[in-house]
């Protein structure tokens, strides 16, 4: 037997609310099976499991908030598990299976399977099941294209967009969705569930939305003004977990100012010829291919933390730990006004274009709210980029345990004096913060030139 975690999904994370278990009881799960979504301040996210076998117990019930390190599920360990989630469907269902409620931690859920059980004609990731629900789709109708056949989550989306799919009803939602903790609080407090907004996975009433509307109504005079036709009202629930997102945040960086001794350097870049190649390049692409300059910039940092190992690595119990990959952290910011920084796994083995599908996706995901938690507590040197935002240059904060960030400000036409010969050049200010611990001002140096000369030389990238 194992014990499944909640894991510590980045250096500000103290507990997470367990939102919606994707496995029960007797289910065979592989390492990096997503099996549960995990609520934390920064974000929402989907977490793997690291080792193969089966589900013995699920610990924690949905919507109850544990800190890091509590026991979520037990594990029997199995040799062998396929690479699939191996789920033997009901040809007559209608529905998918349903994990099994428990009522409190460290209730059991249901039964053990044997390995021999495992070997299943039809395989149907939990993750698959939850979304064919959702979309209403008949898995009897998708092809599988995981391992063996395995459906997996992007099959029933392929299926679910399919001209003239036959989808049955799908099943009928709770009129209200509701954490127990924030039930129990709602009555304690006297507030009416169906006056409350949830800020929650999938739109969960969590504990904070009970606290935040409890607030506003303590607040709201009784003689409020019934709000015009069409005026939209803030969403309180909303703006609490920004707020709650921007502390969390704040309280790191500060750790981060006091604890990591910071130096600073700034280069001019001229990306004139990587601009010219990347147009060359995306003329014979459609549009959807196209390679941005984004994933350039983040695709020569990654090469140029390959050629200065200082940069890349963690500060941890007093000692600089050396990464093997470059796992890039990107700094996204969220429709609601927070920031995460996921990390393209691996990001110096991808090709540049494989960068721009992963910043792509990683993206799309992050305003989605479906993270991997590998994704959040695996980075090793961070990217932001505020370009967009018109600013021209950014100097980062270094995001603890790591020991640099690199920033990128906004591409601008600038007067270029070259071999005595003045010009107008696109240039870009790229910036680097670094941990004074490990490195220093002159590897600084050579670091940001290594960015450079792979910006200026696009095609060997």
């Amino acid at each position: 037997m194992a014990d499944f975690l909640m894991p510590s999904l980045g250096a500000d994370m103290e507990e997470g609310t367990v939102m919606h278990w994707l496995v029960a009881p007797g289910d065979a799960v592989h390492r990096g099976q997503v099996i549960v979504e995990i609520e934390t301040e920064k974000a929402d996210m989907e977490v793997e499991v690291f080792e193969d076998g089966v589900i013995s117990e699920l610990l924690v019930p949905e919507g109850v908030t544990v800190a890091v390190g509590t026991p979520l599920a037990r594990l029997q360990l199995v040799a062998n598990v396929p690479q699939v989630d191996a789920v033997t469907p009901d040809p007559g269902a209608t529905a998918p299976r349903k994990p099994t409620p428990i009522s409190g931690a460290g209730v059991s859920g249901g039964h053990t399977t044997t390995p021999a059980a495992l070997a299943t004609p039809v395989h149907v990731t939990p993750l698959a099941r939850t979304v064919a629900e959702q979309l209403g789709v008949d898995l009897s109708t998708v092809r599988g294209t995981g391992a063996h056949g395995g459906i997996v989550r992007s099959d029933v989306e392929r299926a679910a967009a399919r001209p003239g799919q036959n989808k049955r009803p799908p099943a009928p939602e709770r009129t209200l969705k509701v954490s127990p903790y924030a039930r129990r609080l709602a009555a304690e407090k006297g507030v009416d569930l169906g006056a409350v907004s949830g800020s929650g996975s999938r739109g969960v009433i969590v504990a904070r939305d009970i606290i935040g509307r409890a607030a506003v109504e303590l607040e709201t005079p009784p003689s409020a003004p019934e709000p015009r036709a069409g005026e939209r009202q803030p969403d309180h629930a909303a703006g609490g977990r920004r707020a709650a997102r921007q502390r969390t945040i704040g309280a790191l960086m500060a750790r981060s100012k006091r604890e990591i001794p910071h130096y600073y350097l700034q280069q001019t870049v001229d990306i004139s010829g990587a601009l010219a190649w990347l147009q060359r390049e995306n003329a014979a692409r459609p549009i959807t291919s196209r390679v941005l300059l984004p994933a350039l910039l983040l695709r020569a940092v990654a090469l140029a933390a390959v050629d200065v190992p200082e940069m890349n690595g963690t500060y941890e119990d007093g000692e600089f730990r050396p990464s093997a990959v470059v796992n890039l952290g990107v700094a996204i910011a969220l429709r609601d006004g927070g920031l995460v920084t996921p990390a393209i796994l691996g990001a110096e083995q991808r090709s540049l274009v494989e960068t721009m599908a992963a910043l792509r996706d990683l993206v799309q995901r992050s305003r989605d709210g479906r993270l991997r938690a590998s994704e959040m507590a695996s980075g090793t040197i961070t990217v932001t980029n505020l370009g967009d935002t018109g600013v021209d240059a950014v100097q980062g904060v270094i995001y603890p345990p790591q020991v640099a960030i690199a920033g990128f400000g906004r591409p601008s036409e600038r007067p270029w004096a070259e071999n005595g010969m003045l010009t107008v050049r696109t240039v870009i200010t790229l910036t680097l913060a670094g941990d004074h611990r490990i490195s220093n001002g002159h590897r600084g140096g050579v670091f940001l030139n290594a960015i450079t000369r792979r910006i200026q030389t696009p095609e060997r990238l």
